[in-house]
């Protein structure tokens, strides 16, 4: 899998790591079971502090996508509370659907970008 972090952007470099995690899970270019780098390894990878690695690491952890163990590292593991994450997605999604009214984008433009991003995934 390859990480794309953008040095440039004001989004923390944890989130951007983190969200590029779950992007490959979602689109199954990193499978349940795969262990990820060392967090040692992928900040050397992609020129980032170890710390910031492991912050992602440890969110991911939280959130349910991975599992650490001692010997083996960061595995991806879904923990599948699907009435937590509607609810945590119906949060970020009111916020986003809000920033969009606001820019007068329609609900059928709204429908038309969640198919096609959900299209990626399958």
């Amino acid at each position: 899998m390859i990480i794309k972090i953008d040095f440039s952007s004001n989004e923390a470099l944890y989130i951007q790591l983190r969200n590029q995690i779950i992007l490959g899970i979602a689109t199954s270019k990193i499978q349940e079971g795969d262990a990820l780098p060392s967090v040692r390894q992928l900040a050397d990878n992609i020129g980032i502090n170890m710390h910031t690695v492991n912050k992602a690491y440890s969110v991911l952890k939280q959130e349910g996508f991975i599992t650490i163990d001692r010997r083996k590292g960061a595995i991806i593991s879904l923990d599948i509370d699907r009435m937590a994450t509607l609810e945590e997605m119906k949060k970020d999604l009111c916020v986003l659907l809000a920033k969009g009214r606001c820019k007068n984008i329609t609900k059928d433009e709204v429908h038309e970008l969640i198919d096609e991003i959900f299209e990626e995934y399958e």
